[in-house]
């Protein structure tokens, strides 16, 4: 095979997606083996690749390809989330450009320009993904209305209902009036906004007296029915039972008394605005008011907005303080901060409004997933643990879910009305089976399919996602089948912490009522991708990279290590490009060792020298050392703890260390034996670089023997893990020292490694010598000797407590310089020794620190007493 001597990830990346493909790596069957299950947090249909998605799912594929490795049946199901927020939105502005308004369309006629546009542009996401390297199930594409998962939803509608925990209320709720659709509370993000405290005048009634109130939001006050005074207010002791007259729209409204009213707040008057404010619509319940919806549903006025009728609501706000301070009724404004509720989805302002909608009780349906991650099991874990406490106060604060949107894509409610009453309604999964649940209540057997109108309104996108680890798997409605015994529980979810309740939670919840079992194991919560500045990257801020771009630029590898190396487990990710560049330099620096190997002569008659036997010894213990370190990341999810251990290995040990002592002289051939054993240990290597740099790991493993699709790396067998041999690492560690000194020298002195020079020893640290042959190589050092005396007139460093003297002619020393070297050198130990006693000397901190941390503090003094001592004996050997 014809060796490239640089790596080009543009020409390797697609052939290998396409041999995994090829050969069905990626698919999973029921067998005989540990599954091993995750399900990808399916994004929105309408999504594109961004930095969010890159970190989720190169995490979920380090874990797939990990346990794929480790010969666990690995299945990784892959999926798309209806959204319907967002997705009728993308579909209303499509259909707009072509001159077509969705009031003009019946459902039928929209769900169809709806499902073209999915069919266009819903799968562009998943496409992105496999460019990233993403080793999903591709046979398991689910989609949220896939009919087998839309059946699945409508089921447990119908069975919550019959439970009764699904009812139908008349309550506030949240409205999106840009969506045109209710929200739920966990879908309203409250932001701090500086806005105007307005205070009105309202006249008397039959009197020359005016109360003044103070609101946000003046527009509202057409829907008035009321002015509240708290009874314990003297103030206003005399205003008890007169009315007031509304500014503008001249209603009379009667003024009332409530405890709720804070004397303190404004003018301690309050006006109430039933139909407009979730706390005047308690008083308004409370006191019997009149009831006046002033807003259409896109938040313009309605008819009871007198001329401001059609005019958007933040038009009028400013259009209506100038005609109330006009004609009198306006007596100051302040600047005033308050928390404004947005759309998660639209950005719109929420507006409190009435309405009739569908409602799921949560609180007992939550008991169980609360004990699951707070209870003394920890059946479901998250990580980090941190999250416990968001989770606990969602959950312990739960409100019922409003679950019905005012939406055509989606699962249709499967609610069916016969007559104009609240309660002229069946439940049922279809019509045939609403028609005879009608005609039983109502006593009817006349009843026709014609005479049942289904509800028009869609569910809420999440009570069709939180089935997802069971739907995915047929579980809801073939509860008994094989896969979903087999796949579920799923092992690992990896998600973002901003929707830990939206999804996490309802699906634990969700779990425990149709399984009795958590549907995941372990929940892995990554941050947020932040650029360097800290900032949340966004399109509008222009600091979002295109995903796509920076592939192409860096490779998928290069990319993947790169927001890895960013990452730590629930921390926000700082994301820096030249970290990508970083990932890429791995791989160079991978395929330049690769490529070094390919160069060498193998000589099967050559012995095998004793600097590569031990330095073979070193690697082996080094390799066994970090992938034991490595599991331990792995089990705590802190996976750029991993590949940041992987990395050092590669990058340092083998590459740097390994790679040049066991490199054979310039022209020479290597043993063979040695040749091998580097091979196995880089095939070693690549196994645990797999699962973060896909790509070229395959593409070397490949090269390096042929190898029949069985033996292909994806499908590997992961190493095992041994006792690590700490001595040979800490007597390497020590030798490196060493070397690292005596090229030092060298390049101070301008001495060429093809020269050779001696080595003098004092072993004061009685070092083993079994990496002398490594230093001698590496230093290129023609004799290496020990002796108990200094050696006069010779160039020296030390390591520890160990003084190593390179004899060199005197005419190569520059006596000045070394004793201001020297002196410097001496200066600084000085002063980390006055730091290491000071510590020490601290009682505090000797009686409470560990035992072992006292120890190296005490070795650190011991190690700079030693060195001191010898800078000393040097300087007075120059003076």
């Amino acid at each position: 095979m014809n060796i490239p001597s640089k790596y080009n990830a543009k020409e390797v990346e697609g052939k290998w997606y396409d041999y995994w493909m090829k050969h069905n790596y990626f698919h999973s069957e029921v067998d005989d083996r540990e599954p091993y299950t995750i399900v990808i947090p399916p994004p929105n249909v309408t999504g594109v690749l961004h930095m969010g998605h890159m970190l989720n799912n190169t995490i979920q594929d380090v874990l797939i390809r990990r346990a794929r490795l480790q010969g666990k049946n690995a299945c990784w199901v892959p999926g798309t989330d209806h959204a319907s927020i967002a997705t009728e939105a993308k579909v209303v502005a499509k259909l707009k450009e072509q001159g077509i308004n969705k009031n003009d369309l019946s459902r039928e006629e929209f769900l169809k320009h709806a499902w073209e546009w999915k069919n266009e542009y819903g799968g562009i996401i998943l496409e992105q993904l496999k460019k990233l390297g993403a080793s999903c199930d591709w046979e398991r594409t689910a989609f949220t209305m896939d009919p087998a998962l839309s059946e699945s939803v409508i089921k447990v509608f119908v069975d919550l209902y019959n439970k009764g925990y699904i009812y139908r209320g008349f309550r506030m709720v949240n409205w999106d009036p840009e969506a045109k659709t209710t929200l739920s509370d966990e879908e309203v993000i409250y932001e701090e906004r500086q806005g105007n405290l307005y205070y009105l005048q309202y006249d008397v009634v039959d009197s020359d007296e005016k109360v003044t109130i103070a609101t946000t939001r003046p527009e509202t006050i057409l829907g008035d029915t009321a002015i509240c005074i708290n009874p314990e207010d003297e103030r206003y002791a005399h205003l008890r039972g007169k009315k007031v007259i509304v500014p503008l729209c001249n209603r009379e409204i009667p003024i009332i008394e409530d405890s709720y009213v804070d004397v303190e707040f404004g003018t301690g008057c309050l006006k109430v605005t039933p139909a407009h404010d979730e706390n005047d619509k308690v008083l308004g319940d409370k006191h019997n008011l009149e009831v006046i919806d002033i807003f259409n549903e896109d938040a313009s006025l309605n008819s009871f907005g007198l001329h401001y009728e059609g005019k958007d609501r933040f038009v009028v706000r400013k259009e209506i303080a100038k005609e109330l301070e006009e004609k009198g009724y306006l007596v100051k404004i302040e600047q005033h901060t308050n928390k404004v509720g947005t759309s998660e989805r639209t950005k719109a302002v929420i507006e409190p409004r009435l309405s009739d909608q569908w409602f799921l009780k949560m609180e007992d349906l939550a008991k169980p997933a609360l004990d699951a991650v707070l209870g003394e099991n920890r059946d479901v874990k998250l990580f980090p643990r941190k999250f416990e406490n968001t989770y606990r106060h969602w959950m312990e604060n739960i409100r019922d879910w409003n679950i019905s949107r005012q939406l055509w894509w989606g699962q249709q409610i499967p609610a069916y009305y016969y007559g104009e009453g609240k309660e002229d309604f069946v439940v049922a999964e279809n019509v045939q089976k609403a028609l005879e649940l009608a005609k039983v209540k109502t006593n009817n057997s006349e009843l026709t399919e014609n005479d049942l109108r289904q509800d028009e309104d869609a569910l809420d996108t999440w009570f069709s996602s939180w089935l997802w680890p069971m739907s995915v798997f047929d579980g809801i409605r073939n509860p008994e089948n094989e896969e979903i015994k087999y796949y579920y529980p799923t092992n690992d979810l990896v998600t973002g912490p901003d929707i830990l309740f939206f999804w996490v939670a309802r699906m634990i919840v969700a779990g425990y009522e149709y399984k009795d079992q958590r549907p995941f194991e372990n929940v892995y919560l990554t941050g947020l991708v932040r650029d360097k500045q800290r900032r949340k990257m966004s399109k509008s801020l222009g600091n979002s990279p295109d995903a796509l771009k920076l592939i192409e630029d860096y490779g998928a590898d290069g990319v993947r290590v790169g927001l890895l190396l960013s990452s730590a487990a629930g921390n926000d990710l700082l994301f820096d490009e030249a970290l990508c560049q970083q990932g890429k330099g791995l791989g160079n620096k991978v395929w330049s060792a690769f490529y070094l190997t390919t160069l060498w002569e193998v000589s099967e008659s050559l012995e095998q020298p004793q600097s590569s036997r031990i330095a073979l010894d070193w690697y082996k213990a080094k390799f066994q050392k970090t992938l034991s370190e490595i599991e331990d990341h792995y089990s705590k999810y802190r996976l750029s703890d991993v590949i940041m251990s992987i990395y050092k290995l590669i990058y340092d040990d083998f590459c740097g260390w390994l790679l040049e002592i066991v490199k054979p002289g310039y022209q020479q051939p290597i043993d063979a034996k040695t040749y091998n054993e580097v091979i196995a240990l880089f095939e070693d290597n690549l196994k645990i670089l797999h699962p973060f740099m896909p790509f070229i790991s395959e593409e070397i493993w490949q090269a390096i023997a042929t190898r029949t699709p069985e033996e292909a790396l994806i499908i590997a067998k992961y190493p095992t893990s041994q006792e690590s041999e700490e001595s040979l690492i800490a007597e390497f560690d020590f030798a490196s020292e060493v070397v690292s000194g005596i090229r030092t020298i060298r390049k101070e002195k301008n001495i060429a490694f093809k020269e050779t020079i001696d080595l003098i020893i004092t072993n004061n640290e009685k070092v083993s010598a079994n990496f002398d042959n490594v230093i001698k190589k590496l230093g290129n050092i023609e004799t290496l000797s020990y002796s108990d005396e200094k050696i006069e007139g010779a160039l020296s460093f030390r390591v520890k407590s160990n003084e190593y003297f390179v004899p060199i002619s005197a005419d190569n020393i520059n006596v000045e310089e070394e004793v201001q070297k020297l002196t410097e050198e001496l200066n600084y130990t000085e002063g980390f020794l006055k730091s290491v006693q000071k510590k020490l000397a601290n009682e505090r901190f000797v009686s409470n620190a560990p035992e072992q941390v006292v120890a190296n503090e005490k070795k650190k003094e011991a190690d700079a007493l030693a060195k001191i001592e010898t800078i000393k004996n040097s300087l007075a050997s120059l003076q």
